[in-house]
């Protein structure tokens, strides 16, 4: 009978670390990977891409909730953010931008992904004494100025590929903050 009991404790611990948690950061994003929103940005031609296109190619503002939107301002303090920066040596797009004023506008995209998966043995990480994280996912960001609704200049960067590695280790476990919270004067 306690071989049983021990048996059936094995099996039932084996499966705990399937209730370690897990979690996704989506963004609301036309693109599953990184590759797919820089062969959007690839389809973007200065000078020959209207803000009508952009729609059709999902980079729209208004239905695509990480686009931000820079005005003149914004464009000025991205492009040229001290006095002793030459705007000769900018980008002939950026230049016409900035020379438009108030008809220069931008988009601004940042897009990312990222899953966190906690893993390891579920006791230690149930009352706090190691928890492991694994995050992996991607993030883009894309720059496009416009001068009266055409667009002029664009840039992209990100990271293609993340994969990060988190762990915490607490000595005491579920008592490592309570000093902490019975005295928070120290």
């Amino acid at each position: 009978m306690a071989g049983l009991a021990l048996g059936l404790s094995f099996v039932l611990l084996a499966g705990c670390s399937t209730l370690l948690p897990r979690g996704e950061t989506l963004d609301d994003s036309p693109w599953h990977s990184y590759e797919d929103a820089q062969k959007t940005f690839d389809k973007i031609i200065p000078y020959k891409t209207t803000a009508e296109d952009l729609k059709a190619l999902k980079l729209d503002p208004l239905h695509n909730p990480n686009i931000t939107l820079l005005n003149y301002s914004d464009v000025l303090r991205r492009f040229i953010p001290s006095p002793a920066t030459d705007m000769r040596d900018l980008d002939a797009g950026v230049q016409d931008c900035i020379k438009a004023k108030s008809a220069c506008k931008g988009y601004e995209v940042d897009q990312k992904m990222l899953k966190r998966k906690r893993y390891g043995n579920f006791w230690a990480d149930f009352l706090n004494f190691n928890r492991k994280t694994d995050i992996v996912g991607w993030r883009f960001n894309g720059v496009i100025l416009m001068k009266n609704g055409l667009v002029v200049y664009k840039l992209t960067g990100g990271q293609p590929s993340i994969h990060e590695h988190e762990e915490s280790k607490n000595p005491l476990g579920p008592l490592q903050g309570i000093g902490q919270s019975i005295n928070p004067g120290f």
